[in-house]
């Protein structure tokens, strides 16, 4: 418990501290207001638990690691927030122990001014649970063809463009656009996938959610077998959508010059054109979510499949597990993606990812992959803060920001969609147990999120 509230000091101890660059077992780190004032040694420790006038915090043996900052969440506010709001999302990220994410702008109206960027901004900063930094769409409304909104962006408020859930089809208006990024220092994020291609995917999900729908939603096997055989035809398609686009997005921008960050990368061969591009001396960058990394396509729900990109096959979730691990993929991104149940059970592509993104990452990759929980700390932390050239953050380093997270790595966790504070309660980890889970998330030394059921043990 907390007590004490003097000096603006707040003392976290009894704790394990991990970042990308600190392991230490048995530690305590000194908060002063927002920032964090530094790791005491173990006199000024025994000083500190004795002082009265310095409020404590009993991390009860949890791990201490900078808040997880996100490239990819969808808020869907202004325009679809029976979906998601500002406010919940806001929760949500508090409880999935983010303390920074970057939204898509594909609401409302579409993000393409930064009037609306910094009304989102304002929002977030009136709940104060975590920073908002609101991106803004490649084209004008998503017109596929008008970028002359580009020159008013102000780069220190907005890095990022993205077109994500679409893809600029004209590939003179992406080329163009790249350039304009490269003068003035934004990062490009793509969306990969050809439209053409994608749009012969769609009709064969349709036929898979009608099938799936049949008989009350109570579809039969022989139902339910035709309706995978059709998702996987309209999955190959998307796979080819994926790499077709990608292939022509780093090639424009090497020749424009920008730096290009790719969204969800998910197929073995984008991952090995990224693994190519970095050889050759190109700024790019990627992202992997928590979903392709945990699952394979033909383990998860039907339902679930339906994702833009689409959950692949073993092999490719190997080579992003490998790609995360050699430096080929640089970020976790959840591209938290939240419906309603309706819009769910219609075929909407996507599903809410933050309050399960650290057990899903910590049960795959730590303890499935021997991956360190420092290396961790880098993917979902670090290496973000470095690409949006937030100086302030991602580290337990003195004068930092104090956005912090204290996970509970022996906790089991069920999954249960109903307890997200997320407005979107589907999840294709419905039931799952996995490991590890926020117990406590700090925003700017505030405590914003708490675990309030008991722990199961593993």
């Amino acid at each position: 418990m907390m007590r004490g509230k003097q000096k603006n000091l707040l003392l976290i101890h009894n704790a394990r501290l991990v970042d990308a660059e600190t392991d230490i077992r048995h530690g305590a780190i000194l908060l002063r207001g927002d920032k964090i004032e530094g790791l005491p040694t173990a006199a000024a420790l025994k000083e500190l638990l004795a002082d009265d006038s310095v409020a404590k915090f009993d991390a009860r043996g949890g791990t201490v690691m900078p808040s997880f900052i996100d490239m990819h969440a969808h808020f869907r506010d202004p325009g679809f927030t029976q979906k998601e709001d500002i406010e919940s999302g806001s929760h949500a990220a508090a409880a999935g122990g983010f303390g920074t994410l970057v939204l898509m702008p594909n609401t409302k109206p579409v993000v393409s001014s930064m009037a609306l960027a910094e009304q989102n901004i304002r929002k977030g900063q009136e709940y104060a649970l975590a920073q908002l930094i609101q991106s803004i769409s490649i084209t004008k409304d998503f017109s596929g063809t008008d970028i002359s909104h580009l020159a008013g962006i102000d780069a220190k408020r907005v890095p990022l463009i993205t077109e994500d859930g679409h893809e600029v089809k004209d590939s003179d208006v992406m080329f163009r656009a790249m350039q304009e990024a490269a003068r003035k220092k934004l990062i490009v994020s793509c969306h990969c996938e050809d439209p053409f291609l994608a749009a012969g995917a769609q009709p064969l999900r349709r036929q898979a959610l009608e099938l799936l729908a049949a008989n009350g939603g109570k579809a039969s096997a022989e139902q339910k077998k035709q309706a995978a055989a059709l998702l996987r035809q309209a999955n190959t398609l998307l796979e080819l959508a994926e790499d077709c686009a990608t292939f022509r997005n780093i090639r424009l921008a090497q020749q424009a010059g920008c730096h290009l960050h790719l969204c969800h990368v998910s197929t073995a061969r984008c991952l090995e054109a990224v693994r190519q591009a970095k050889a050759a001396g190109m700024s790019i960058s990627c992202e992997v979510t928590p979903h392709h990394l945990g699952l394979a396509g033909d383990k998860a729900p039907l339902l679930f499949q339906i994702v833009n990109p689409p959950l692949r096959s073993e092999q490719d979730r190997l080579a992003a597990v490998q790609a995360l691990a050699d430096g080929t993929a640089d970020v976790i991104a959840t591209d938290h993606a939240p419906h309603t149940d309706a819009d769910k059970q219609a075929g909407s592509p996507g599903f809410s990812g933050l309050e399960t993104a650290f057990a899903t990452c910590y049960t795959t990759l730590v303890l499935g992959a021997g991956m360190s929980l420092s290396k961790l700390s880098s993917l979902m932390s670090a290496r973000p803060a470095e690409l949006l050239g937030l100086q302030d953050r991602g580290f337990l380093r003195a004068g930092y920001k104090a956005d912090l997270t204290v996970v509970d790595t022996e906790a089991v966790k069920t999954i249960r969609g109903k307890r997200f504070a997320s407005k979107g309660t589907y999840t294709p980890l419905e039931g799952k147990k996995l490991c590890g889970d926020i117990a406590a998330t700090f925003f700017r030394g505030t405590l914003v999120f708490q675990r309030e059921e008991k722990a199961v043990r593993r």
